[in-house]
């Protein structure tokens, strides 16, 4: 898009979360014209600012991860952005969501990779790839008024990423490339029942998101963390929660963690 100041967008979304702030509109409302080639721009200029700040780059989280969707809203495939040291949070039992805006949680898997993946791979060349995995819970934060954006909107505002909660690794076993489409979980808050979900919720399986994103972005490099999409249907949540997840039909161990 033609005379889009993208370092401003960049340090307007980066003031936005930092000072629990939302802005008055999408991007995608207030620049008809904007696409995903600028939304990555946007994305690309807020890590360099988060790098420069010291914030090292750990990994990619998934965004639109359901093909019904990209029909309804025009996508070739998912859309990604980073991840960061300073919010990856590895067996934390705990989530901080002071200074939040109106967070929400999402049931997701986490894939630690140990070699390099790009162009086409099967669910059995991304598990090759794959050092570790986890259950984890994404927590997302939105910047734009009522959780209205577009898939521009939420590329830009770096995937509405906050933090990730990563459970008990799990090394690759036998069977995960068909049990990573066919587990079931299902997601408490305070004890009760919120939703229920599974892997086939995540492009049919968590293991082909991975893939997509790898031919799709260009390829991931060995070290790389992959959060690969949400399993449920993203939760609010508030200060005094108790989340569980409890996983069945693959060897992945549950996940608790308390809102503070």
């Amino acid at each position: 898009m033609a005379n889009l100041d993208v370092p401003a967008l960049a340090r307007e979304l980066l003031a936005s979360y930092e000072s629990a702030t939302p802005l008055p509109a999408p991007l995608s409302i207030r620049y008809p014209a904007f696409t995903l080639q600028d939304a990555y721009a946007v994305e690309a200029e807020f890590k360099r600012l988060r790098v420069e700040a010291g914030h090292k780059v750990n990994g990619r989280k998934v965004g639109y991860a359901n093909k019904a969707m990209w029909r309804v809203l025009k996508l070739e495939t998912l859309v990604w952005a980073s991840m960061y040291e300073d919010t990856i949070h590895d067996g934390a039992r705990a989530i901080a969501i002071d200074g939040f805006m109106s967070p929400r949680l999402e049931p997701e898997i986490v894939f630690k990779l140990k070699a390099p993946l790009a162009g086409s791979v099967d669910a059995a060349g991304v598990l090759d790839a794959v050092d570790w995995i986890a259950v984890g819970f994404e927590i997302i934060d939105c910047p734009f008024p009522g959780w209205e954006f577009k898939p521009v909107d939420f590329v830009a505002a770096y995937g509405l990423h906050r933090g990730l909660v990563i459970g008990a690794h799990q090394p690759v076993e036998t069977g995960f490339v068909e049990s990573l489409a066919t587990f079931k979980l299902r997601l408490l808050r305070n004890g009760e029942l919120v939703e229920e979900g599974g892997g086939k919720n995540s492009l049919r399986s968590p293991a082909l998101c991975v893939a997509e994103l790898a031919r799709a972005s260009g390829g991931l490099e060995a070290g790389e963390l992959v959060s690969s999409g949400t399993l449920t249907n993203a939760q609010p949540m508030a200060s005094g929660d108790r989340w569980r997840v409890e996983v069945e039909g693959i060897g992945l161990a549950d996940l608790d963690s308390a809102v503070i």
